[in-house]
This record gives structure tokens, C-alpha cells and sequence, in this order.
């Protein structure tokens, strides 16, 4: 591949920071734009210099000039539109979180490696340099014996809940709520860093028959608990602590970003820092664009087992609490 001509599905803040990044990143630019909305697909492609717009899926993905969707829509929406994209011969870069079932993720990973395509979960902290510091400092504290975590960030969409609305992002009929879409980051990483527990639960709170506003998450490594919370209707400090025998390791404003990392030991205390660019999906475009450039199949295999083993943890959380979302009764 000598250029990511990329072709975008959805016109929200994340896409917008993507695209940014992206229009300084070479070797990655923006082709079309899709939107159902006529109106914030014509925004979005003024903004970026893009000429084409669709308000037609189909017609989207019949264009011979993309060769790579970027799917930033609604949860429920990124299992149809990956497969549409995979059988309209497209790689595929999906927002997180991928898909809401194990069973979808591995469908599209089987028609992903049986059409030749790259198949991607974009989610930024195994990209940015300070999960590379995180990982290489994580042995400094020893055995690892507690995990815990929080990110909490209150949600303007909540106090439209309040008001009696039913936004997407509390709705279960769009896979909806503080799991699927802040406390991802905490179970991500863990996932990054541990593999997958040997139990899990989610205690959720919950607004009527909605989804889960926050909660926090359970996972049982058998040498060591994790706990995480994560909330869309209240604020705290946000932080990732991993204590071990010979000191821990703390995060600072917690694993959506991972802004500096301090190692603290009974003879040292350092605290380090490699991203001086805020913009921590810069980190992510640019090393995906050099990768698929390189046609790096083993990498992205690798990242694929990691988006995998994710599903199925959030999947098993969400269902220990009772969330379901339209699609489980297939």
C-alpha cells in the first residue's frame, strides 16, 4: 500500500481529532466522508478539504478510490458496517469498542483474513510512548498485587437523562453506557498488560431501564484483584495504580491518555514522560499509518488477539450485570 486513502463513517469529536492528525501525518489522507446527515457530512468534509460526501452507505463503500473505512459511529452500528466495509474489499480501522460480542469479532476476523484486509480496533494507549515506559518500569515494583482504578468524567449527555431524553450514549439500543465507552480504557488496559482475568464481574448503577451510568468492574487475576471504576455521572480524580511487593506504579489522570507515569520504590521515586503532544491520537494515526505502509500482518495479528480477548471481557461484565443490547438474543 503506498497511501491510506481513507474513507470516514461518522462525524463526531473523535473523527474530527483523527482527521486532524492524520492531515499531518504523510502517507494517510482523507478521501471521502460519510454521514446520514447531509448536513454535518458537508461540515466535516469543508473542514478537512474533502471533496466527496455520501449520505448513501452503499454508494460510500462502491467508491474505487478508498481503500481504508474509519468507523467512528454509534457501538451498534460498527459490527454491519465493518462486515459492509470488509465485503466492499476495505480495510477497516473501528473506534472502540469494536463490537459488543465475541461472536461478531471473530466473524469479522475470519472474513478480514480471508479477503487479505487489515482489520483494526482503534483505541490510542498501546500507541502512545508512555504505554512503551509503562511497560518497560512494570517489573521495577515486583509481583503485582492490587490494581485499582478510576475514570470519571461527568457526562453533559447525563443531565439530558435527567431531563427525561434517552441519549445514544445511555441507550442500550446503541450499546450505550459508562462501560462500553469510559471504563473501556481501564479494562483495555489491564487486558494490555495482564491478559484476561480468570473471573470478572460489573456492579452497575443504573437509570431506570437504561444503561449502566457507572459502575465499577471486578477482575480476578488469582495473585491479584482489579478493581475499576469508571462514571459518566460524576467526577473525581482519575488514576491507574498498580501496587506490587517492591513499590507500584501510578498513572496520572488514569488510562485514557496515560499523561505521565511514576515508578516509586523503596529507594527510588521517578515519574516519566515521552509524549509532549497532547493530542494522543496523533501518537496512534502515525504509528497505524507506518505500519500498514509496511504491510506489518504480524502486528496487526498481535493487536487483534488484544481487541479480541477485550470483547470478550467486556462482553462477560456487561452481562454479569444484566446489560443487554439487541443483537445478544442472536
Amino acid at each position: 500500500m503506498e497511501t491510506i486513502k481513507l474513507g470516514t463513517i461518522g462525524s463526531g469529536m473523535i473523527a474530527r481529532a483523527i482527521l486532524e492528525s492524520a492531515a499531518l501525518t504523510e502517507g494517510i489522507a482523507l478521501e471521502a466522508v460519510y454521514s446520514r446527515s447531509e448536513e454535518k457530512g458537508k461540515a466535516l468534509a469543508r473542514e478537512f478539504g474533502c471533496e466527496k460526501r455520501y449520505t448513501d452507505l452503499d454508494v460510500f463503500l462502491r467508491d474505487g478510490e478508498i481503500n481504508t473505512v474509519y468507523i467512528a459511529s454509534p457501538n451498534l452500528l460498527h459490527y454491519p458496517q465493518a462486515k459492509a466495509a470488509l465485503l466492499a474489499g476495505k480495510n477497516v480501522i473501528c473506534e472502540k469498542p469494536f463490537v459488543t460480542r465475541l461472536a461478531e469479532a471473530g466473524e469479522l476476523r475470519t472474513l478480514a483474513a480471508a479477503r487479505g484486509l487489515y482489520l483494526i480496533e482503534a483505541a490510542p494507549t498501546a500507541y502512545l510512548p508512555n504505554y512503551a515506559i509503562l511497560r518497560r518500569e512494570l517489573k521495577k515494583i515486583g509481583r503485582v498485587r492490587l490494581v485499582l482504578s478510576n475514570y470519571s468524567q461527568y457526562s453533559s449527555r447525563y443531565d439530558l437523562l435527567l431531563k427525561g431524553e434517552k441519549p445514544n450514549v445511555f441507550n442500550p439500543a446503541f450499546a450505550g453506557g459508562a462501560l462500553m465507552d469510559i471504563n473501556f480504557y481501564n479494562i483495555l488496559l489491564n487486558v494490555l498488560l495482564f491478559g484476561s482475568p480468570k473471573t470478572a464481574s460489573y456492579h452497575a448503577n443504573r437509570f431506570g431501564d437504561l444503561a449502566d451510568t457507572s459502575g465499577v468492574a471486578i477482575l480476578d487475576y488469582g495473585d491479584f484483584v482489579s478493581t475499576n471504576a469508571g462514571a459518566k455521572d460524576t467526577w473525581g480524580v482519575n488514576f491507574f495504580q498498580i501496587e506490587g511487593e517492591e513499590g507500584f506504579l501510578y498513572i496520572e489522570d488514569g488510562s485514557n491518555g496515560l499523561k505521565s507515569v511514576r515508578i516509586v520504590t523503596r529507594e527510588t521515586d521517578e515519574t516519566y514522560n515521552d509524549q509532549p503532544d497532547p493530542n494522543r491520537w496523533h501518537y496512534e494515526v502515525r504509528e497505524l499509518t507506518r505500519r500498514l505502509l509496511a504491510e506489518d500482518r504480524p502486528f496487526f495479528e498481535a493487536r487483534l488477539d488484544t481487541t479480541l480477548e477485550t470483547v470478550a471481557l467486556m462482553e462477560k461484565l456487561r452481562l454479569t450485570a444484566g446489560l443487554r443490547f439487541p443483537r445478544d438474543e442472536e
